[in-house]
């Protein structure tokens, strides 16, 4: 049977405390990987997904840092380098989050935190942790991105601009690494369900779901199903994707 092993790899994962990071922490470290769980406010979260994750059997390391600083993501580096001598996988999962309204009536400081969150951390992190996937010659640098950047709805803009250029940066950099065993690619979620919804009873959206192909909203679970696959050597020759985990709801063109 052909099966996800991370096994002695290092995976960090931001926004790891958030509802999608944490099942992406307990995924990975089922699959094998130790994890760096980074956090930025959200400290007894952490804390619990580590004490998850060492009764899995692997190890695991709390970070503290603003992805929106270049300083801050290096110390996270250096927190991580000490503590496991390096990291084999990096998920960029945390995002700013604001109220969506138009652009006629959105916040100027809304498309900069969008910026900082969706474009500058993902520059940060490949900065700090790509030079020593280029030293081993292997390594996996995954996004995560969203439906939206497809769909350009009203009330998006903001976010969608992130995203949008988050995507040019990991295109680029897809080309830039490849030659050195490095792939760079994106899993871009649809409207997920997550503890959030089954805590409150709101798994169902009948508006949403009649123009999902597979009527139904995804999980947690599926998106960090397909940020394990591409964490594997399963995936070992794709880079530069945008992977829509979104029942159909947005399919790119060829």
């Amino acid at each position: 049977m052909i099966a996800i092993d991370l096994t002695g790899k290092v995976a960090l994962i931001t926004g790891a405390s958030g509802d999608l990071g944490r099942v992406m922490v307990r995924t990975l470290a089922k699959a094998g990987a130790n994890i760096v769980i980074h956090y930025h406010r959200n400290g007894a979260k952490a804390e619990e997904l580590q004490a998850e994750v060492e009764a899995l059997g692997r190890r695991a390391l709390c970070v503290q840092a603003d992805i929106t600083d270049a300083d801050s993501i290096q110390a996270m580096r250096e927190a991580a380098f000490g503590h496991f001598g390096g990291v084999h996988i990096v998920v960029a999962n945390a995002v700013i989050q604001y109220e969506w309204t138009s652009v006629l009536e959105q916040a100027a400081e809304d498309y900069k935190s969008q910026f900082e969150s969706c474009v500058m951390q993902n520059v940060y992190l490949a900065k700090a942790f790509i030079p020593a996937m280029i030293e081993r010659k292997e390594g996996r640098f995954i996004g995560i991105n969203t439906e939206c950047a497809m769909q350009n709805f009203a009330s998006q803009s903001a976010y969608t601009a992130g995203k949008r250029g988050m995507d040019g940066v990991y295109r680029v950099l897809a080309k830039e690494v490849g030659e050195h065993g490095i792939t760079v690619n994106q899993v871009a979620p649809g409207w997920t369900i997550s503890d959030r919804d089954r805590s409150e009873g709101t798994e169902r959206s009948e508006g949403y779901e009649s123009n999902v192909p597979l009527r139904r909203r995804g999980t947690d679970q599926e998106i960090a199903n397909a940020v394990a696959f591409l964490a594997s050597d399963l995936s070992s020759y794709i880079t530069g994707a945008y992977i829509p985990v979104c029942g159909g709801n947005v399919m790119p063109a060829i």
